[in-house]
C-alpha cells in the first residue's frame, strides 16, 4: 500500500480546530485471513481531524470497488467496500496522558514531525469491513470435491450416491448420523 501521510499544520493545534483533508489511495492487495483482495482503482478517502485538546481525533470514511475470490466456488466476486476511518492521536509525546477508559491499543501517540498515516488508518477501516466469508451469493453451492466442476453452473456428472465421502464433504455433520449420544 502507498503511504499517504498528512502533516498537521500549526493552526491545528489550537484547542477545538478542525480540518478536512481528502484524496485517494492505492491499494493494490489488501490481506484479510486466507483472503487476498484486490482493488482495480485507487480508494477515494476523507477525513476530518480535530483537536479535542490534549489529541487530534480523526474520523472519516473510505471507498471503492473490491475483488476477491468466492470461498466456495472461487469463482470472483466484485463489491463496493466502505470502511469508517478512526483514529485517535495524544499530542505532547512521551508525557501524553490517554482518558482513562481508554486502553493501550486504541491511540497513538503524535509523531515529533506532526504527520498521521493515512495508509494505516485505511487499512484498519477496510479490514473491518471485508467479509469473514465471501461468497458470490449467500446460496452458491460451490464447487465438486471429486472433480472440482462448479456446482453453480449444474451438476458436474460424477456419481455421488455411493460416495460416502461426498455426503461427508457436502455436510461434516453427516459422520454423526449413526452416532449413538447415549440416549
Amino acid at each position: 500500500m502507498e503511504s499517504v501521510r498528512i502533516h498537521l499544520p500549526h493552526e491545528l493545534f489550537a484547542p477545538a480546530e478542525s480540518s478536512h483533508f481528502e484524496g485517494t489511495i492505492e491499494v493494490p492487495v489488501l490481506k484479510a485471513g486466507p483472503d487476498l483482495y484486490s482493488f482495480s482503482a485507487p480508494l477515494a478517502w476523507q477525513i476530518d481531524v480535530t483537536n479535542t485538546g490534549d489529541a487530534f481525533l480523526v474520523t472519516g470514511t473510505v471507498e471503492g470497488d473490491a475483488a476477491t475470490s468466492c470461498a466456495r466456488c472461487l469463482e470472483d466476486v466484485r463489491f463496493p467496500l466502505m470502511g469508517e476511518i478512526e483514529g485517535y492521536f495524544l499530542i505532547g509525546g512521551d508525557e501524553a496522558q490517554a482518558p482513562e477508559d481508554m486502553d493501550d491499543d486504541e491511540f497513538e501517540l503524535l509523531p515529533e514531525d506532526n504527520t498521521i498515516d493515512v495508509g494505516a488508518l485505511v487499512t484498519a477501516a477496510l479490514l473491518l469491513e471485508v467479509p469473514l466469508v465471501p461468497l458470490c451469493d449467500d446460496d452458491c453451492k460451490g464447487i465438486c470435491p471429486t472433480c472440482g466442476a462448479n456446482l453453480n453452473e449444474g451438476a458436474c456428472g460424477c456419481t455421488h450416491e455411493e460416495d460416502p465421502d461426498f455426503e461427508l464433504a457436502k455436510n461434516p455433520f453427516a459422520a454423526l448420523k449413526d452416532y449413538d449420544f447415549g440416549n
